[in-house]
């Protein structure tokens, strides 16, 4: 993806795993369907616009860590307050943005899956209801 072009090799690869990894937890999520792919701010950015089922989730690096990775989701949402109460400390967070990830220590791919399909499936479900 062309896009991601202009990050270190080590984050490049690891947003591209994180992509396969956006498009694996929504085939597996009931109700989500197809993702459409597109840019925005620049970045990969990934919506469910056939189901409506949940909110964008945006890959590309923090400018305060650009050796990092960063899985941004909607700032207007609660997601990041879901991720936080539910996953304590087993990612890192950047305000109520994103969720950044290592470059290339190991990353806990359960817990990020976890945080998209929150993200994926957010207007589907019912309030308070557990992701």
């Amino acid at each position: 993806m062309e896009a991601l072009s202009r990050h270190p090799e080590a984050v490049r690869a690891r947003l591209l795993d994180i992509r396969s990894l956006i498009f694996e937890v929504a085939a597996e999520s009931e109700g989500v369907g197809p993702l459409t792919e597109t840019l925005k701010w620049g970045e990969p950015a990934y919506l469910t616009e056939a189901s409506g089922s949940g909110s964008t989730v945006r890959l590309g690096a923090p400018r305060s860590f650009p050796d990092k990775c960063a899985v941004f989701f909607n700032c207007n949402t609660t997601l990041l307050e879901t991720f936080r109460s539910h996953l304590g400390g087993e990612l890192e967070f950047e305000g109520n943005r994103a969720v950044i990830v290592p470059a290339e220590a190991a990353v806990p791919e359960a817990a990020l899956a976890f945080c998209l399909r929150a993200a994926l499936t957010y207007h589907q479900r019912k309030v308070g209801q557990r992701p």
